[in-house]
Parts: C-alpha cells; structure tokens; sequence
C-alpha cells in the first residue's frame, strides 16, 4: 500500500501527452519485453496468467516469461514446467530466498528485454493489449517507468472479499495520496504505482532490496523518484486482483505492509511522513490517551470525544458503502475491514519501530 506520493506537475504530464512513432531496435523489430512472475505456491491461479499472456497481441516472439518460484509447497512448478516444454519463451528459475524481492531480481538478471515489467503469480489479466499498451506507453518522451492501477475484482466473491474491495477503494480505505485507483493517465511519483521499467533504470538504481517481505517495489520506486526520472501512469496497463478471503488475511496484509512502510522511512529518511503513520499513531493514542485519561477528567473527555469522532467517521463510511453498492451486510463487514486495514499496519508500523534493521544480503 503505497504512502509518500506527491501531486505531480502539470507541466511534466504535457511533456508525454504526445506520442511519437513507434520505434524498433534498428532491425525492424518491436522491443523485447520481459514479464518476470514472482510466485509460490500459485497453482490456482497461475494457468490463468501464462494463458492470458500466451494470448496477448504482441508478437510471441518480441517477449519472454520469466516465473521465479520461491519453492512452492503445490504443483506451482509442475504446472510451469508443462508450460516451458510446450513454449520456448517461458522459463523457469528457482528462488532459495522465498522473498518476492529476491525472486525479481532473479528474474531481471536472467532477462533480456529492452522493458521489464513485473506481474503477481494471482493477478488477472483480461487485456489482451496489455503488452501492446506498454510498449506504446514506453514510447513517451523522456518516459523510463509505466504504473498501472490495480483494482480488486469481484467474481465469485464472497461477502468478505466484496467488503475488502470496496473499503480499499475508499478514501478510508487506502491512502489518500495513492494512484493506484485512480483511472486517468498522467504523470505520478512511481512510488505508489511503477511496476515496468526500462532495462537502464536498473542499471542506473541498482535492484530491489532483498531486505522487504513487503514493500519492495516502493523501495526502489522512491529511489527511482529521486533520479529524477519520469514514470507515466496507464490505465491500459492495469491488471486486477483478488482481495484476501479473509479478515484474517487481510490482517496479514497490512501488517506486512506496515512493517514495510517504516522500514522504507528507517532506510530513507526522505521518504517518512506523518501520514504515513497515521496507523501507528491511532494506536499510540488509544493506549496513551487511555492511561492518561485515568488522572485527568478533562483528558478523559478530549480522549472518548476523539474515539467517538473515529468511531463515526468508520460508521458513516460504512453507511455510505452500503447503501451506494446495495450491499447490506456491509454495515456489519465494513467496519471489521476497516478497523483491520488501520489496526493490523498500525501495529506492523509500532513494531518495525522498535526492530532492528536486518543486514543487506550480499
């Protein structure tokens, strides 16, 4: 969930507004993309990908599949393997670190592409011009990096999942400084939302740091940002995702990621907020504002008066949900989603807080 986006210049998004003709590598060819799949134990899910990128309208031959398995427990690799002996532009590599940052950089070392662009092992793909649309969008000047919404889908959701969706689309539900549900093109801070690159970028920023579980790919993204560099946001790029079946998956979700949010400010100073933390605060001030309130009436009205404001805002939206998206079990699941999207981050934030910083992998 990405958190340190600034609103972008209007003179860089006139910058790119216009196309210019398709280039090629000088021999006539389109340029060679690399799609690199992070994966474990996606047996479920990762038919749907390949099959979904074998029928792109880009030629088979101007890209590879690079699906980097972090030794899956299922038939993951199994299944891949089928694929490799039947395509000759899908690989398979192993991944003895399990994490996805690892696994991506696996994957762009054995690359050859002139773009690469990173895509979940889960994730749906009903655009059959994705790959089309990213090499058109690369072609913007001065352009080195392409975000992409990544809206949660509903088919065959059950009610939780339906909840999760539609809170995360909500101003309470995400960052509000986050594009990536947004649906218009222009230029934004690749930090919330950059996910293909040109090969160059890698060998100007280095890789992704094999320090995050979560947030790798806003790690290199703020350094990418710091280069000045620009990253156009497509919104015929976007793939969709499941959200998690669970408010318990959910939960380890946004702890995963809050724990990556202040790991992030601890390795990058420039990168912290305030609004980053609002998680961390939250709790900080329930528990604080409660032992204070014990000595002071006047502590104890400011501090229920707070959690009453709190209380109505999560309620309110929780209304306005339900009743927009017809959705009446909402009034019930929407505030479960939303006190485990701010509660679970915010005490994956307090405990990065106080964690040491693991040592850079060599």
């Amino acid at each position: 969930m990405p958190d340190i986006c600034e609103q972008p210049k209007t003179d860089q998004n006139a910058k790119v507004m216009a196309t210019t003709p398709p280039a090629t590598d000088g021999n006539g060819l389109l340029p060679l993309i690399s799609v690199v799949i992070p994966v474990r134990n996606e047996e479920l899910h990762i038919v749907a990908v390949l099959d979904a990128l074998l029928e792109q309208d880009y030629p088979v031959e101007r890209f590879e599949v690079l699906v980097v398995d972090g030794h899956s427990t299922d038939n993951t690799r199994e299944v891949v393997e089928t694929y490799t002996k039947r395509f000759g532009n899908i690989r398979l590599f192993s991944n003895p670190r399990f994490l996805s940052s690892a696994a991506r950089n696996i994957g762009i070392r054995e690359s050859q592409g002139d773009i690469i662009l990173i895509i979940d092992g889960h994730c749906l793909i009903d655009n059959p011009g994705m790959l089309s649309n990213v090499d058109h969008a690369m072609r913007k000047p001065g352009v080195f990096a392409l975000g992409r919404p990544q809206p949660l889908f509903l088919e065959n959701a059950n009610l939780t999942q339906r909840a999760i969706a539609l809170a995360r689309h909500s101003r309470a539900g995400h960052h509000p400084d986050s594009f990536i549900y947004s649906d218009q093109p222009q230029i934004v801070p690749a930090i919330s939302t950059a996910v293909a690159y040109r090969r160059e970028v890698f060998d100007q920023i280095g890789l992704f740091d094999e320090r995050f579980d979560a947030c790798e790919d806003c790690e290199l993204n703020f350094r990418f940002d710091q280069t000045g560099m620009i990253c156009y946001f497509t919104p015929d790029i976007a793939v969709r995702y499941k959200p998690r079946s669970s408010i318990f998956g959910l939960c380890k979700q946004m702890f995963r990621y809050g724990r990556g949010r202040i790991r992030l400010a601890k390795i990058h100073p420039k990168s912290f907020s305030w609004t980053m933390c609002l998680p961390a605060l939250l709790i900080s001030g329930i528990v604080l504002g409660g032992v204070c309130a014990t000595f002071s009436h006047s502590i104890a009205i400011a501090y229920f008066a707070v959690l009453a404001c709190y209380s109505l805002i999560i309620g309110l939206e929780s209304v306005r949900l339900s009743a927009v998206n017809r959705f009446l079990p909402g009034l019930v699941v929407f505030p479960l989603v939303f006190l485990a999207i701010h509660f679970a981050a915010g005490f994956g934030e307090l405990l990065e807080i106080v964690t040491p910083l693991p040592r850079k992998p060599h």
